[in-house]
């Protein structure tokens, strides 16, 4: 290249720098040095923020995310909302819409006619007997037999004392007499037996001669007695 062509380009680029210079609002830099022929060595560039860097990635987490949430929405709509009804209900037999019920036992006590609210003496809670059935409710006119089973010296008389007894609480028919081989060392305490629909009775006759309530008891001998109510009496009246 001649001279004149290189001066020439000095002077152009002189020009061009003093005119940029007037609009260039970054300071110097290495950048502006001039090279060995006179023009700069680059380009100025404004140095990077760390959020420039950062930014795009953030941006590409966010649009993922959007869009894993929207496919687990439209995944999630696709399912039933409400379960399938149950094909057996609680308590119901397997197969049919009608669920079964369970019959409740029935009292025999309740459904068999009696003159009593039960047949046998019943626990009250508390450990103690109560007696089968209510004294008050007694039938005074049905026949009371009296058997004298006390063993030794204390048996005298004891069938007529237990009858005397039985009169002053108002029985009107009771009979005494010794006790029958049937019953003879049969029970170890004193003991009230009767026959079918008697209970009121026999829990009458049992409170006026202060039987324990345990030993009331039902028998069929009575009930195909002519008697209602028999007393086996194991200990001396009074």
């Amino acid at each position: 290249m001649s001279e004149g062509r290189l001066d020439g380009t000095r002077r152009g680029a002189d020009t061009l720098s003093a005119v940029s210079k007037s609009q260039y609002s970054y300071p110097p830099d290495e950048f502006d040095v001039r090279g060995p022929e006179g023009s700069p060595v680059g380009v100025h560039r404004e140095p990077r923020s760390g959020w420039s860097s950062v930014w795009p990635f953030l941006l590409v987490a966010v649009v993922c995310g959007g869009i894993a949430v929207g496919a687990v929405s439209f995944l999630s709509n696709d399912e039933p909302s409400n379960p399938p009804a149950a094909e057996q209900s609680e308590g119901g037999a397997a197969g049919t819409d009608e669920p079964t019920t369970e019959e409740s036992p029935s009292d025999d006590a309740s459904s068999e006619p009696t003159d009593g609210e039960s047949e046998e003496p019943t626990d009250d809670g508390d450990g103690a007997t109560e007696l089968p059935g209510d004294p008050a409710a007694a039938s005074l006119d049905a026949p009371v037999m009296v058997f004298n089973d006390i063993a030794g010296d204390a048996a005298a008389g004891q069938a007529a004392a237990g009858q005397g007894v039985l009169a002053d609480a108002g029985f009107a028919e009771v009979t005494a007499a010794d006790v029958p081989d049937t019953l003879d060392d049969v029970y170890d305490e004193t003991t009230v037996l009767y026959g079918a629909d008697r209970a009121d009775t026999a829990s009458g006759v049992a409170e006026a001669l202060g039987v324990d309530p345990a030993n009331v008891q039902e028998s069929d001998d009575v009930s195909a007695s002519p008697e209602a109510v028999w007393v086996v009496l194991k200990e001396p009246v009074g």
